[in-house]
């Protein structure tokens, strides 16, 4: 069977879903929460930077950059080896992104408090595609605040129809099966569609 996995970041971790197409028909293989960082303050790395010198920052800031890279990776193909041990091919890696970020360096982002926040909330995205690449597989983006339109046009189905499908494909695998789930869900179903196709 044909699978596409579908992730949605947060602060420090990301709801995966895996979703296969049975003869037009998708089904949940696999849900489950991945951890992205090492360490508690990594979580926040721009807040935690914000306290200390230059220098401190930026190491502080690479590092929990490269950690969420590699346990992404680990991850993703953790979950692309368990897809094949089912006999299953996983065909697209769909994760939700953020709007692009201006180009603030990090002492642009440390002195605005809301920039903190925004360079996080693209940092855990960016590290789930360089997970995906590391993992062999084309990462297929999509931007989140742009999800709806996208899985209607893609399934062609209205927005109505779509929240039933996923309300029911959470209901064939019980909780937790909320938001992150349901938008990993649909992002991996319109990747299985072929995207705006």
């Amino acid at each position: 069977m044909h699978v596409a996995l579908g992730l949605k970041a947060h602060s420090g971790w990301a709801a995966l879903v895996a979703i296969g197409d049975r003869d037009g028909e998708f089904t949940v293989l696999d849900r489950r929460r991945i951890e992205l960082v090492e360490d508690g303050w990594a979580k926040q790395p721009y807040h935690a930077a914000k306290t200390m010198k230059p220098d401190a920052a930026r190491e502080a800031v690479e590092r929990a950059t490269e950690t969420a890279g590699r346990l992404a990776a680990k991850e993703i193909q953790a979950a692309v080896r368990r897809e094949r041990e089912r006999q299953n091919e996983v065909v697209s890696c769909a994760v939700l992104v953020a709007s692009p970020m201006p180009g603030w360096s990090l002492e642009e982002i440390l002195a605005v408090h809301f920039r903190m926040h925004k360079a996080e909330g693209v940092l855990f995205p960016d590290a789930l595609v360089r997970g995906i690449e590391r993992s062999g597989l084309k990462p297929f983006a999509l931007i989140e605040k742009e999800l709806p339109k996208r899985g209607a046009h893609a399934l062609r189905s209205a927005p109505n129809r779509l929240a039933v499908k996923l309300t029911s494909l959470g209901k064939s695998v019980g909780p937790p099966w909320g938001k992150d789930q349901k938008h990993a869900a649909l992002a991996a179903m319109i990747a299985l569609r072929g995207g705006d196709a």
